[in-house]
C-alpha cells in the first residue's frame, strides 16, 4: 500500500468517525436521531442516515450510507439495506383542503390528521439502492426489493419485487424450499449451530425441490 493510500485512508477515518453502541453495533457520528434506535447487535450503521421515530434493527442487520426512517420501522435480522433508501411509514392529510402541515399554518394544528403505519422488514432481506418502502408495507422473510423500486404493499417471502409501484417478478425458490426456509428460522440460530449447515448456505437452491434431505445429511454428520 502506497503512502498516499495510506493518507488518504487515514483522512477518511478522522473525517468519517465512528462509536461503539452495545451490543457490538457501529455508529457514524454523522447519523442523526440515534437515540430512537433499537439495537439488536452487530448492526452497521454509516454517515448520513437520519431516524424519525423508534426504528428497531435485528440481529447483524447493517444500512447503507443515507438511509432516513421517517417513522416506526422494525427491520429483522441479517438485513442488508443498500444506499439512499427511504421508509416512510406516515402520510400527509388526503381528504381535507390542504396536505401542509407545517407550523408556519395554525401553528401546525393540521399535524393532528397525519397517519401513520408501521412498516415491518422480515428477517435476510435485500433492500437494494434508492428503495423507497410506504406506509403499512409488510415484507416478508428472504425477499429482495429490487434497486429504485417504490414498495407500496406487502412483499411475499422469498419474493422478489421491482419497479414503481413494485410488482413481484418471480419468486427465488420453489414453494416447498420457502416453506422450509420459513421452518428453519436460520437467522436465530447461533454461529455453531450455523457453521454445522454452513453448506447448505455454499448452494444453488433455485433448482431443487426440498432442501430436507441435505439438511438432514449435514446435522447427521455433526
Amino acid at each position: 500500500m502506497g503512502l498516499g493510500t495510506k493518507i488518504r485512508r487515514f483522512l477518511q477515518r478522522i473525517s468519517r468517525p465512528y462509536y461503539s453502541v452495545e451490543p457490538g453495533s457501529k455508529v457514524s457520528f454523522w447519523t442523526t436521531g440515534i437515540h430512537h434506535v433499537v439495537f439488536g447487535g452487530g448492526n452497521g450503521i454509516p454517515e448520513d442516515c437520519a431516524f424519525a421515530d423508534r426504528t428497531s434493527l435485528g440481529y447483524r442487520t447493517t444500512l447503507g450510507t443515507n438511509n432516513y426512517f421517517g417513522g416506526k420501522v422494525t427491520v429483522g435480522k441479517y438485513c442488508q439495506i443498500g444506499r439512499d433508501v427511504a421508509f416512510h411509514p406516515t402520510n400527509h392529510p388526503t381528504t381535507h383542503i390542504t396536505t401542509y402541515i407545517n407550523a408556519q399554518l395554525f401553528g401546525g394544528e393540521m399535524k393532528q390528521f397525519k397517519t401513520e403505519a408501521e412498516i415491518f422488514l422480515g428477517n435476510d432481506v435485500w433492500v437494494g439502492h434508492g428503495v423507497i418502502v410506504l406506509s403499512g408495507v409488510n415484507v416478508g422473510n428472504g425477499a429482495i426489493l429490487a434497486a429504485g423500486s417504490v414498495v407500496t404493499k406487502d412483499v411475499s417471502p422469498y419474493s422478489i419485487v421491482a419497479g414503481n409501484p413494485a410488482k413481484e417478478i418471480r419468486k427465488r425458490f420453489s414453494d416447498r424450499v420457502i416453506a422450509e426456509l420459513e421452518n428453519l428460522n436460520w437467522w436465530d440460530w447461533s454461529d455453531d449451530e450455523l457453521l454445522k449447515i454452513k453448506p447448505l448456505f455454499l448452494m444453488d437452491l433455485s433448482s431443487l425441490n426440498s432442501i430436507q434431505p441435505i439438511l438432514e445429511s449435514l446435522l447427521v454428520k455433526t
